[in-house]
C-alpha cells in the first residue's frame, strides 16, 4: 500500500491560526502532511528567523502524529520529490489567492506533471487571515491574539520594541 504524502509550504511567518487550521484538515486526508518553510532571501525581510519558525511550528503541530516540519529552499518540486511526496496543500482565502495559487500549480504541473496540488479553503473564521496582516495589526498595538497560537502570540510579544 502507498503512503500518501503531501507538503504544505509556506514562509510561516508567522503561524496563524489559518495555518494550523489547514494543517489539521490536511492531516485527516493525507497519510502524512509536510510542513515545509521556505528559506527564501528574496522574500521581505522576516519577523522570526528559519529556527524560530522551526520551532514554533513544531511545537504547535505536535498533537498531529502525522505532520512533520522541515525547511527547504529551491524548488518546490524538488523537495517534494526528495520527500516522496505526491502532493502539494495549498490555502485559498480569496480570488486573488486563486490567481496567484492557480499560476503556482501550473508550473509546479509542468515541472513534474506526477505533483498534484490540493487547494483547501480555511474555516470561515480564517478567511481574511494573513502573516503579513497579523505582524502589521500586531506593530500597531492590535489585539491578534484570537488569531495566532498562544505560543505565537508570547513570542510576537517577545519581538515587539518596548514603547519609549
Amino acid at each position: 500500500m502507498q503512503t500518501l504524502r503531501a507538503i504544505y509550504p509556506g514562509t510561516f511567518d508567522p503561524l496563524t491560526n489559518g495555518h494550523l487550521d489547514l494543517i489539521a484538515r490536511a492531516s485527516k486526508i493525507v497519510d502524512e502532511l509536510v510542513v515545509a518553510i521556505l528559506r527564501n532571501a528574496e522574500k521581505e525581510s522576516t519577523l522570526f528567523t528559519v529556527a524560530e519558525r522551526l520551532e514554533m511550528i513544531r511545537e504547535a503541530v505536535a498533537p498531529f502524529p502525522n505532520v512533520r516540519v522541515e525547511t527547504f529552499d529551491g524548488l518546490l518540486v524538488d523537495f517534494a520529490r526528495m520527500q516522496g511526496a505526491k502532493a502539494v496543500v495549498r490555502g485559498i482565502r480569496a480570488i486573488s489567492d486563486y490567481e496567484y495559487e492557480f499560476q503556482m500549480a501550473m508550473m509546479n504541473r509542468k515541472l513534474d506533471p506526477e505533483l498534484e496540488t490540493l487547494f483547501m479553503m480555511p474555516a470561515e473564521k480564517y478567511t481574511y487571515v494573513s502573516s503579513r496582516l497579523i505582524k502589521g495589526v500586531f506593530m500597531l498595538n492590535g489585539d491578534v491574539s484570537s488569531l495566532v497560537p498562544p505560543l505565537v502570540f508570547e513570542r510576537l510579544k517577545a519581538k515587539k520594541p518596548a514603547a519609549g
